[in-house]
């Protein structure tokens, strides 16, 4: 699943964020520019992360950030912003963040499955995501065709 939904529109390298709250906006936004979800959603991920803490911060260097699907998700979709600098959201052992990951899901099992998807990627394929350096890389490492 989440080789259909990343793609060179969806997922961005390079980007930068003075803080969590930029960075997870910054997956908002892409899901917002492919017509995935709506800005109320962006803004309730960034709620999210201030009313329950980092939870969303997943593994060493990675945040899954997302709301619920009647916050605003129009379609399925997933969206990656890997930053330049870290930030920190305050999470005790995985802080600092790089990737983050923005995901928009329509129903409630739609969102576990995606989440459960993306957790099997990235426990095979997290080392590499971190030092890949081009979209195209990830998007290589999602599809498959790398390694």
């Amino acid at each position: 699943m989440i080789g259909h939904l990343l793609d060179d529109k969806t997922a961005e390298v390079g980007g930068e964020a003075v803080d969590w709250e930029e960075a997870v906006r910054k997956c908002g936004l892409i899901l917002e520019r492919q017509g995935l979800a709506s800005s109320g959603y962006t803004d309730a991920m960034v709620e999210a992360v201030r009313k329950f803490g980092p939870y969303m911060v997943v593994a060493p260097g990675v945040a899954l950030a997302h709301a619920r699907p009647e916050d605003g998700v129009k379609s399925r979709g997933l969206s990656l912003a890997k930053l330049s600098t870290p930030v920190n959201f305050g999470h005790e052992s995985n802080d600092p963040v790089s990737l983050v990951f923005g995901l928009a899901a329509t129903r409630s099992d739609d969102h576990v499955n995606l989440i459960a998807e993306l957790a099997s990627f990235l426990s095979e394929r997290l080392e590499d995501l971190k030092v890949a350096s081009t979209v195209d890389e990830i998007l290589h490492l999602v599809e498959g065709r790398a390694g």
